[in-house]
């Protein structure tokens, strides 16, 4: 599936409710600084997203069958994935989002990311992994990025021969990213005008019974 199509429409969705004056979609907590934009509660259930949630079921389904068949573990249960809450999150200059992971009601849990709205300012950047990429010098090369960590990284890892332990992805609208939940990653503040919106959600993991019911995994 298209998921660059999918984000477009995830933007109508949130247009929509903006439009409606928020009154579908609550303020959430606040789990970054978010001190210029706001980050809000979506009903997953809505009718108008259930587009998007379907995708982001089906897509975590692949990602469960690619997970066992890389790492050479198959499940040994029947799974069943539902998405457990969605938001957004609508930043503005100077915001942030610090290191943190996500919860889900079951201990296998995964989260998405995607892009509405990106400003120009953090486009043009350079892409990380290119020539033109750096972090030093004030280069604000990671300026509005999200950035994942999963280890500890040093300035001698590539004489150890040691691979990194964090990568920083560049926003861009409608791309769409996927994570197991336990996966702690950050959101850099940026200068400028503009707003950079993004849609997440947490998805549980279920064990499925023989009689069709739905356990803890």
């Amino acid at each position: 599936m298209d998921a660059r199509r999918h984000g477009v429409r995830a933007e109508h969705v949130l247009g929509r409710a903006d439009g409606a004056g928020g009154s579908h979609f609550p303020r959430r907590y606040a789990g970054g600084q978010i001190g210029h934009g706001q980050q809000l509660t979506m009903d997953h259930n809505d009718p108008r997203l259930n587009d998007f949630c379907k995708m982001t079921e089906i897509l975590s389904i692949d990602y469960l069958t690619n997970f066992a068949s890389t790492t050479g573990n198959p499940f040994k249960d029947q799974l069943a994935v539902e998405v457990d809450e969605l938001w957004s999150v609508h930043s503005y200059e100077r915001d942030y989002n610090p290191i943190h992971d996500h919860g889900t009601k079951t201990i296998m849990g995964i989260s998405i990311t995607s892009w509405t709205k990106v400003p120009q300012q953090i486009l043009d950047q350079p892409t990380a992994g290119s020539p033109e990429y750096n972090l030093y010098n004030a280069s604000g090369n990671s300026d509005g990025c999200l950035a994942f960590n999963y280890g500890i990284n040093s300035l001698m890892d590539v004489q150890r021969l040691r691979p990194p332990q964090s990568f920083v992805i560049k926003p861009e609208i409608g791309k769409f990213l996927m994570f197991p939940s336990w996966l702690q990653h950050m959101v850099y503040p940026f200068e400028g005008d503009g707003e950079r919106r993004t849609v997440a959600a947490n998805l549980n993991v279920w064990k499925v019974e023989k009689d069709g019911g739905r356990v803890f995994n």
